[in-house]
């Protein structure tokens, strides 16, 4: 965690044998989600696509959803509570299922279109 802020946490999310892309994701958010998350690292799940606009992880984490959104920028990062899923925006969408806003990718976000089946994501601490 960063020394100055309790809000943001730093992680890294590889796209095994592909690209490293770095993570923020923000405590105030979705307080609740963010903790579940951060106490389960290091994550790892089958990479997936949503058309070109979303690519996500596939986790076993169980958390309910907090202030629910269906709009959501380029570079965000969600969470999907119906399967527990870490979804990551490649485009601004607007008719999103309704997720968790829980952070945002700072790097390298075009390296998520490279995501093709039997790929696998990584999220650790930085």
């Amino acid at each position: 965690m960063d020394a100055g802020s309790v809000s943001k946490i730093d992680l890294v999310l590889t796209l095994k044998g592909k690209a490293s892309l770095s993570l923020e994701l923000k405590r105030h958010f979705a307080p609740k989600t963010v903790g579940i998350i951060v106490r389960s690292l290091p994550l790892e799940g089958n990479a997936h696509m949503m058309g070109t606009s979303i690519a996500f992880m596939d986790t076993n984490l169980n958390a309910g959803g907090e202030k629910l959104r269906n709009q959501f920028k380029k570079g965000d990062v969600g969470f999907l509570a119906s399967n527990g899923a870490i979804c990551y925006f490649l485009q601004d969408v607007s008719q999103a299922k309704p997720m968790t806003l829980i952070g945002k990718i700072v790097t390298n976000l075009d390296a998520l279109n490279q995501v093709k089946p039997g790929d696998i994501f990584s999220v650790n601490q930085a």
